[in-house]
């Protein structure tokens, strides 16, 4: 499909590269269709290999996507040069009047701090309410999926004793749940997180539906009845290399690491990663993008309420 982004925007080489259809704004606007309007709230230091991750797992659709990049603070971040937010990002107070018929909400590095204590958790929660009224269908990643949760429905964190760093197995436990149509019924997803919501606490709101879990990982995949919200605890979004990057930091830091499980052949950091998880991750996102947005969004979009 063909995803709508600004030409200079660096995922554009990198898709094309892998033979991914890309088409910029000027040859969007002459095809006589409505695209759907997605947003990517990126809170992840590195926006560029955020973008670029997700923008390949939303590719995988014949259905054309405008994407806009969302930022809600001004601070310039670590790891992306300052003019490459300025080209290509909307401050959030800038489109909170628009519509969106999908919005994905990125993990971001904070697990060890309190909800309360994130500098932007005002905003978060101005944004999670908006996304309520604005958003047809909105899909939270790790950090942010266990923070929606607590936003939407008062269900707290708990902290880890050692990290969750590896490719797990999961079940899927509603076979004919469209998020999960085309899954084998034991498929394998990347996780890199301390936070853990138990599973009997999702179990215990009836507007929630645990879709997929796992033995070692818990709630997996968890919607609300509506399909308006989606919570994703891992990472289908991951490159080859993520886990290994991460790792590779955190020994640089001197924190001594276990090794992610099941990611390296024999658990061998000095190994090339074995990637068993790309094809469920992009099945997630075409999933969601088809039953949880276009079959459910109205053709007129201020129609969401």
């Amino acid at each position: 499909m063909p995803i709508r982004i600004p030409s200079d925007l660096p995922a554009q080489n990198v898709l094309g590269e892998e033979n991914i259809f890309v088409m910029d704004l000027e040859r969007a606007a002459h095809q006589d269709i409505r695209p759907l309007e997605v947003g990517i709230l990126n809170l992840m230091p590195n926006k560029i290999e955020t973008e670029v991750q997700l923008l390949r797992l939303l590719s995988n659709t014949p259905l054309q996507i405008n994407v806009d990049l969302i930022r809600i603070d001004n601070e310039a971040p670590k790891h992306t040069p300052q003019a490459h937010m300025d080209a290509f990002y909307h401050q959030f107070d800038d489109i909170s009047d628009k519509k969106y018929d999908g919005l994905i909400v990125t993990g971001a590095p904070l697990a060890m701090l309190d909800y309360e204590q994130v500098k932007y958790w005002d905003k978060m929660q101005e944004v999670m309410d908006w996304a309520r009224r604005h958003v047809q269908s909105t899909l939270f990643l790790c950090w942010a999926a266990h923070a929606a949760v607590y936003h939407y429905f008062g269900i707290n964190r708990e902290l880890r004793d050692e990290k969750l760093s590896g490719v797990y197995p999961h079940q899927v436990n509603v076979e004919h749940d469209e998020l999960l149509r085309g899954f084998d019924p034991v498929f394998n997803a990347p996780h890199s997180r301390y936070g853990e919501v138990p599973l009997a606490d999702y179990q215990s709101r009836p507007e929630l539906h645990v879709l997929a879990s796992g033995e070692q990982t818990g709630a997996y995949l968890v919607a609300s009845r509506d399909k308006r919200l989606v919570f994703v605890t891992g990472h289908p979004e991951y490159d080859p290399e993520t886990l290994s990057q991460e790792y590779q930091r955190d020994v640089s830091a001197g924190l001594s690491p276990k090794v992610p499980l099941r990611y390296f052949p024999d658990d061998d950091p000095n190994q090339a990663p074995l990637v068993t998880w790309r094809s469920h991750g992009s099945l997630l996102f075409s999933n969601w993008l088809n039953y949880y947005v276009y079959q459910t969004t109205p053709y007129d979009l201020t129609q969401i309420a």
